[in-house]
């Protein structure tokens, strides 16, 4: 699987497990002031701690039950 385009340059390449332990700054679209954001508010200080934020799943929650609503 590539995910390259999802990732900063510095990150392309790097298995899975390090990045589900990198900061979300290895994100492409993502500063690492963003990252500093996402910590002091959220307490969010890797691409797992993104992806399990109670925050990001209730958000999906909502655009998933949002684009089946009829």
């Amino acid at each position: 699987m590539n995910i390259n385009k999802a990732l900063d340059k510095a990150w392309e390449g790097k298995p899975f497990k390090e990045l589900a332990e990198a900061p979300p700054s290895a994100l492409a679209g993502v500063t690492e002031k963003d990252a500093e954001l996402l910590a002091q508010a959220f307490g969010i200080k890797t691409v797992r701690d993104m992806a399990n934020s109670k925050f990001f799943k209730w958000a999906r929650a909502i655009v998933i039950a949002a684009d089946l609503e009829e």
